[in-house]
């Protein structure tokens, strides 16, 4: 389908951004041109001053962000268009030029006493930016001279080159081969062995999965060099700041403390035999006598799939989400009727599906909608994401309004737990809530299961190469192997194939980023559980988080909500969402 044939009201409406290529066009020239934050240098000495940079700053990013939006929207609407990847080649060299040009501020701030820093706190004109001064004076000893800051901003392009090679080597030059498929010779694909593995056909899957990873395994050499020089640009980034690890430097940078990382692992390690009990299950289920890794994808109940239209994917997706309330539900009616939405697959359209929130704007959501139990929960996980941004947004000046990665998660997995437990509730159908469960397992599964089991992979790569060890194919292969034996258990035939799993996930390029999946899936269960339990009064402490932005540390705000991720008791309350549904599974056998 070509983009033109899509009703408007399938569409997103840029036109709320920019109203025409014009209009963008000159706003970029104008911000372009306009660039001059440096004249702050050396001036960041009285609290007048930095509050006119702030200042200068904050409205120069707002605009900066603005004609971002646009830029990457029209984009993905046909990532064959020369003209929007143009615009958007523009809008990134002119980030690096911001990040060049403003590098001075943080050495020129941090050279300040932290007596003066503190002073700023109690200073009414200051309210707004008391949060980042906070981390401002917790990072002063991390922070370089000026010379220094600059170099490492420029050392940014340069950095992302073995992620750079990843991208070209997997979406491009990956020699993946043909194979039957449905009566047709097909070249295998990432999309189509995704949808393999999910198939029935067992013998298809371990033909695509033997297929698949012998690609791979003609390039590890290189997707090893590539991942250990991802990592080596970690160890140059913690040496020059003077970080203990990599995985402090990470966790640092979000504020979040080590213990919750520590308490993910400790708990997913008490759940692995949960995990192993769902494999057996799975096994069981499957009559098989051996089970490998391209048979842990089906769904084990056949035939139960939903099958909804747009508009009916819409209307229990409301009746799911009722919980969180009148407002909430107004809201994603908003977000449904108003143009937030782009929602059919097009030729030349971003694959997909995400939703982005800029400062100054309602959010927007791309789709890529299809009749399936997944783009049902997709649209939940997607619209939950936006009214973040919406609540964020609403309720907290620029500077707070952007919450961070690591919380990033959670609204669009609350939206999706209560779904499913809605589903689960009103189904009268054995087998629909067969289904269910086994989605819902899957989730856990995938999400907290899997998203820790990579936590670990990087956490130990990045310790062999801190402690002069090497990175090549092998230890990396066996590092995954082990850690793939430890989650998945005796259950699963555990091959060679499964050993390089490691060199085709794109997440490891973004360091220490996988385990917020993690505990973003456990805190949302925590969450929709409260809110199920207590209602409306649980849902004024959701609202008070969502509408938190960055106004204080990600765990902090997560605790307004009820989900305490320094406790192991939290951690253990979804691995009992896991057993439960595990039981609750095999009794319906």
């Amino acid at each position: 389908m070509e983009r033109t044939e899509v009703q408007t009201n399938y569409k997103w409406r840029t036109g709320d951004v920019f109203a025409s290529d014009e209009a963008w066009e000159e706003a970029f020239s104008a911000l372009e041109s306009s660039l001059d934050l440096a004249k702050y240098r050396g001036m960041l000495n009285t609290a007048e001053n930095i509050l006119a940079y702030f200042k200068a700053e904050e409205e120069y990013t707002i605009k900066f962000l603005k004609v971002y939006l646009y830029a990457f929207l029209k984009h993905d609407e046909d990532v064959r268009e020369s003209k929007y990847a143009s615009y958007l080649g523009k809008v990134m060299s002119l980030n690096m030029r911001l990040a060049a040009e403003t590098s001075f501020s943080t050495p020129e701030l941090t050279a300040l006493s932290d007596e003066t820093l503190k002073g700023f706190l109690q200073d009414e004109r200051f309210k707004d930016y008391d949060y980042m001064l906070g981390r401002l004076i917790a990072r002063k000893k991390y922070v370089l001279s000026e010379k220094e800051e600059r170099l490492l901003a420029l050392t940014g392009e340069a950095m992302e080159v073995p992620h750079d090679v990843f991208e070209m080597l997997d979406n491009a030059e990956l020699d993946l081969p043909a194979m039957e498929y449905e009566g047709k010779e097909v070249k295998l694909s990432h999309g189509l062995y995704s949808v393999i593995m999910s198939g029935k056909d067992r013998a298809k899957r371990k033909e695509a999965y033997e297929k698949y990873y012998a690609a791979y395994r003609k390039v590890l050499g290189t997707l090893a060099a590539a991942y250990a020089g991802n990592v080596k640009a970690d160890i140059f980034f913690k040496e020059a700041r003077g970080f203990e690890s990599c995985i402090q430097r990470a966790m640092f940078d979000e504020d979040v403390d080590r213990s919750v990382y520590d308490n993910l692992v400790a708990c997913v390690d008490k759940g692995t035999p949960l995990m192993h009990r769902y494999m057996e299950t799975r096994k069981k289920a499957m009559g098989l006598d051996e089970m490998y890794m391209y048979d842990i994808y089906p769904s084990l109940v056949e035939d139960a799939e939903l099958k909804f239209t747009y508009e009916e994917a819409w209307e229990l997706v409301l009746k799911g989400l009722s919980p969180l309330g009148e407002e909430y539900i107004s809201l994603l009616k908003q977000g449904r009727d108003e143009g937030w939405i782009d929602v059919c697959e097009t030729e030349g359209k971003k694959g997909g599906a995400y939703s982005i929130g800029i400062y100054g704007n309602h959010p927007f959501v791309l789709l890529n909608y299809q009749k399936t139990t997944h783009d049902v929960f997709t649209i939940a996980h997607e619209m939950g994401h936006s009214l973040h941004s919406y609540y964020s947004n609403k309720n907290q000046p620029f500077v707070k309004s952007d919450y961070t990665i690591f919380v990033a998660e959670v609204a669009s997995t609350v939206n999706e737990v209560l779904l499913l437990k809605y589903l689960l509730k009103t189904t009268e159908d054995k087998k629909l809530k067969k289904y269910l469960l086994n989605y819902f397992m899957d989730m856990v599964r995938t999400t907290l299961f899997r998203q820790t089991q990579f936590a670990e992979f990087e956490e130990k790569a990045h310790a062999l190469a801190e402690s002069g060890e090497p990175l090549n194919k092998d230890n990396l292969s066996a590092l995954y192997l082990d850690l793939n034996r430890k989650y998945y258990g005796p259950a699963v035939v555990h091959d060679d194939n499964i050993a390089i799993e490691w060199a085709r996930i794109p997440h490891f390029y973004r360091s220490f980023y996988v385990y917020k999946y993690a505990t973003g899936i456990t805190a949302a269960i925590c969450i929709a559980n409260k809110i199920l339990k207590e209602g409306e009064k649980a849902v004024k402490e959701y609202k008070k988080f969502l509408s938190g932005g960055c106004s204080a540390d990600p765990v902090s705000l997560l605790k307004i909500a009820g989900a305490d991720l320094t406790r192991e008791e939290t951690f253990a309350s979804a691995m009992a969402e896991f057993k439960d549904a595990l039981e609750q599974f095999n009794s319906l056998a």
